[in-house]
């Protein structure tokens, strides 16, 4: 987006308000002016101490419209569970080969990824590479699991990994400017409530601080969220 584009869509909002859900979602909408559709995102400043380990906040969720974005996903599996995975629709299939791939040429041509338990012991090999990238597979996000072919028909179906990061910030994806206000709208509440009912038992005061949506080059909207 141009400079005047951006400036223009921050005269249009009062950046002094705390918009209603409702309201702030067809703010962004009015204010993603790009050429391409654009992804409209979620910004949750938690108040927890992400250096404690009891006040991690992660966890997924199934967004009922799903976010617009075709996912690649590779399934680490062998026998039995590499043909579920191949039924079930998964992009890339394998085991030792695809390990050593990842591990020797750096292949990183995939956006999620899922195995079976029995691999796990394997995956630490790889775990340098994908663990910064935010691809290690892992229990608390469902993908280790024996249930190959849900993890994969989640994931095709929009299911996204919600994780606060060194700064008590969650960042996530809730949808395309095409979705409309509705869809989007959907989205943002199932998203917040797993996001309030994955409260650490060990956080204190306010939980939910700050909540901004923007799309991906639109200003900042923020929320009028009550928990």
């Amino acid at each position: 987006m141009s400079g005047k584009n951006y400036r223009d869509s921050v005269k249009a909002l009062d950046l002094s308000k705390a918009y209603e859900p409702a309201e702030a979602i067809s703010a962004v909408i009015a204010s993603a002016k790009a050429k391409f559709d654009e992804t409209v995102e979620l910004h949750v400043r938690l108040g927890v101490d992400p250096r404690q380990a009891d006040q991690q906040v992660r966890g997924t969720v199934v967004l009922p419209n799903g976010t617009g974005r075709s996912v690649k996903v590779l399934v680490i599996a062998k026998g039995e569970k590499a043909d579920i995975a191949v039924k079930a629709g998964a992009d890339i299939v394998g085991a030792e080969e695809i390990i050593a791939k990842i591990l020797n040429e750096n292949y990183l041509d995939f956006d999620v990824v899922i195995t079976s338990p029995d691999m796990m012991g394997q995956m630490g090999r790889v775990a340098k590479i994908l663990g910064p990238k935010g691809l290690m597979p892992s229990p608390k996000s469902g993908t280790v699991t024996p249930d190959i072919e849900k993890a994969i028909k989640e994931t095709k179906a929009g299911k996204v990994e919600y994780r606060v990061d060194k700064t008590a910030i969650i960042h996530c994806p809730i949808g395309k400017k095409s979705f409309g206000a509705e869809k989007l709208l959907e989205n943002f509440n199932v998203l917040m409530e797993a996001i309030v009912k994955a409260k650490p038992a060990a956080a204190k005061g306010t939980y939910v601080k700050s909540v901004y949506t923007a799309s991906t080059m639109g200003p900042g909207v923020k929320v009028n969220y009550r928990v």
